[in-house]
């Protein structure tokens, strides 16, 4: 007598690899680390590391459109950059997803310089940050993390989303810009620590708005 579906069909773990790991890895809606995949197909680690890094040698050899990348702590599928102009008609089509040149500005500044403050964010782009932060953290693209000792203000920094969606596997791997960002210090004279923090929840003002614009 069987005691489920899975001892009829002879488990997981006696599954093709390659396809089990294109079924789970379709469905996923974050990056996926190799230990969980090894963890829920019932295999090593090393032979889930070998697959995937096969299963990604092989749609580049075919030329795909899409591909396989570790990225934000593990593993997802992402749209391969040369069909990016496909992709960015498709998502556009009839709407204005993308961030503005404001938020994509203040988005490299925390970046590049996290943890940081929000005053210090825009002492560095030299205009009030507070309604483009409002838009990042409501995107998940920044998250407080602390408070700066000094000051009391509270501190940004980047989140595992935006690594994700930067299809980069560490803060490590970001482009070298940040020698042509002043340092914090030398701002620091123009920021306003003793502003208080503005509320996450505050409903946009006129004057936010155009700032995002």
């Amino acid at each position: 007598m069987v005691s489920g579906i899975e001892d009829e069909a002879g488990g997981v773990g006696a599954l093709a690899l390659g396809p089990a790991l294109e079924a789970v890895l379709m469905v996923v809606d974050e990056p996926v680390t190799e230990e969980h995949l090894a963890r829920i197909l019932e295999r090593p680690r090393r032979d889930i590391a070998a697959a995937l890094r096969a299963l990604a040698d092989e749609y580049t050899a075919q030329g795909r459109g899409f591909e396989l990348r570790e990225a934000g702590g593990g593993w997802r599928f992402f749209s391969r950059a040369a069909y990016a102009d496909a992709v960015e008609a498709f998502v556009l089509d009839g709407q204005q997803a993308r961030l503005t040149q404001a938020a994509l500005e203040t988005l490299a500044v925390v970046a590049y310089r996290q943890p940081v403050s929000r005053s210090r964010v825009s002492a560095v782009r030299g205009v009030n940050c507070d309604g483009v932060m409002r838009t990042l953290l409501q995107r998940g693209l920044v998250e407080e993390t602390g408070t700066e000792p000094e000051t009391g203000a509270i501190l940004y920094r980047t989140t595992n989303y935006f690594l994700e969606r930067m299809g980069l596997r560490g803060l490590d791997e970001l482009p070298e810009l940040a020698p042509f960002l002043p340092e914090a210090d030398a701002v620091e004279g123009d920021s306003q620590e003793g502003v208080p923090s503005f509320d996450p929840d505050a409903p946009d003002t006129e004057a936010d708005d155009k700032t995002e614009l």
